[in-house]
């Protein structure tokens, strides 16, 4: 049986209206009724198809002798009512924008809650109450699964796959079954059900190849519309030119922050700080690669909405969703374009970092962040200060050495071979470029050598370099002031 404390204490409180943010419906008229039978109260539902009915344990639909299909009729009726009852509105959202007689309906019923204490609670996959509202309403999430109950899952899905094959038993072992409970935490029964029986049913195996599939549909489950995005290509520090130091800070804390068990601090995120094009993508990519997580993607610009309030909704939903895909990297692209305070927006900026603030200090999850900026200056200093952060590293323009290695991961990744070509000329020939601009070299150069039908060769990439304006020329000022910040303020990647 579900565990319904929770609830009856709002009950208990008598607060008349209850948001249940949920695809869980059937779930939550079943942990309803729970709460109505030991509580000696009276529960209906309504819904637009069905109208109002009551629910009896079972749960069975009892038509009433008026269904109500118009929720104006309802909530006419339940202000009308003296019988007090619990009344479960199922998607009930669209009617509360731009109707103000169905919002004072509700209100009413609110403010005559001591007198005849009916709650409202409203079900629905997404639902925000106005303001006038919200002071009279509590939200309620559904308890998720814990680890003994998702494994308890698994083996149920498993049984039910191994009855129907001849009692075969499926192939796993027991760390890929640890892996798959923690991949599957924060989700529902039925879509841990789901998930599992995708996994077993096309060849009675759970598998590690199985994992990066779960991961990608739990996601999608979880979708929150673009403002953050599932990373499938992950990259590995392999192909990753330089960066030697953030590298060997990684390795060392890999184990620290992998194991679930571990004694050690768990690392909390890094701040890639750089020119434009040096690698800092490629190298958030690279930490969920190295450390074999789930990568995220959080939008910082994306967040923005013109509607009072939404822009911190995207954010802690974003939150919310990064928590249930842990242990998982959080990718914060261009966070300056979020947390910068220059005070043209409301306050937005300033209560986005409260809430990113609050959830860095107190969270549980597994979530390492990545956070990238071209910016540091429009960044406030309590979001970067140590403790908020572990590190500050700053990823330069590469050297000759690391160009080197840039030309040759490019070309290889290209199908040539490196030895072919005199690496050190193109090193000198390409001073002052960053890794992008490298390798639009390379890509500029086989288009050269497949239209003009020649060899890809040393001279064809030497005369692309000579051909381009790098960055750090062409923006020289600002990058020579941001080198100097960043020689006395942060680490060298």
């Amino acid at each position: 049986m579900q565990d319904t404390s929770d609830i009856n204490q709002i009950m208990d409180a008598s607060i008349p209206l209850v948001v249940m943010e949920t695809f869980e419906e059937k779930k939550a008229e079943e942990m309803l009724l729970n709460v109505a039978r030991t509580r000696f109260a009276k529960l209906a539902r309504w819904s637009i198809t069905d109208g109002l009915s009551t629910l009896t344990f079972g749960p069975q639909l009892a038509p009433t002798e008026t269904k109500f299909n118009e929720p104006v009729e309802l909530l006419r009726h339940i202000k009308a009512s003296h019988e007090a009852c619990i009344y479960l509105l199922c998607d009930f959202h669209p009617y509360l924008t731009d109707q103000p007689e169905i919002v004072r309906l509700i209100k009413d019923i609110a403010l005559n809650h001591l007198a005849v204490p009916n709650t409202l609670v409203f079900i629905s996959h997404r639902l925000q109450l106005p303001k006038e509202l919200s002071r009279y309403a509590s939200g309620f999430s559904m308890p998720l699964p814990s680890d003994d109950r998702i494994l308890d899952l698994v083996r149920d899905e498993a049984k039910r796959w191994s009855q129907k094959h001849g009692d075969t038993r499926i192939k796993t072992d027991n760390v890929t079954l640890k892996k798959l409970v923690a991949t599957l935490q924060g989700l529902s029964v039925s879509d841990v059900r789901r998930l599992v029986r995708s996994a077993i049913w096309d060849d009675g195996a759970i598998s590690a190849e199985d994992l990066p599939r779960i991961n990608r549909s739990k996601f999608q489950m979880l979708d929150l519309e673009g403002i953050v995005s599932f990373e499938n290509e992950v990259d590995d520090f392999a192909n990753v030119g330089g960066l030697a130091n953030l590298k060997r800070w990684l390795t060392n804390r890999r184990e620290a922050f992998v194991q679930e068990n571990s004694t050690l601090d768990r690392p909390k995120g890094i701040l890639l700080l750089g020119v434009q094009g040096g690698g800092k993508s490629l190298a958030a990519k690279a930490v969920a690669g190295m450390w074999g997580l789930a990568l995220l993607r959080l939008d910082m610009a994306a967040l923005y909405n013109k509607y009072i309030g939404e822009t911190e909704r995207n954010l802690r939903e974003a939150l919310q969703l990064a928590d249930a895909m842990s242990p998982c990297v959080l990718w914060m692209d261009e966070i300056e374009k979020a947390m910068s305070q220059d005070g043209a927006d409301n306050g937005t900026a300033q209560r986005l970092l409260g809430t990113l603030l609050t959830w860095m200090a107190e969270r549980p999850s597994r979530v390492f962040i990545v956070a990238t900026s071209n910016d540091i200056s429009r960044l406030p200093p309590e979001l970067i200060r140590k403790g908020r952060l572990d590190e500050i590293f700053f990823v330069d323009l590469p050297d000759a050495a690391v160009r080197q290695d840039i030309f040759a991961i490019h070309l290889r990744k290209r199908g040539y071979e490196p030895a072919q070509f005199d690496l050190e000329a193109l090193a000198r020939a390409s001073e002052g470029f960053n890794g992008a601009e490298i390798e639009q070299a390379i890509i500029a150069s086989v288009y050269h050598a497949q239209a003009e039908a020649l060899a890809m060769d040393t001279p064809l990439l030497l005369s692309e370099c000579s051909a381009t304006s790098p960055l750090s020329v062409v923006m020289a000022e600002q990058i020579a002031r941001l080198r100097q910040w960043a020689s006395e303020r942060t680490v060298p990647a």
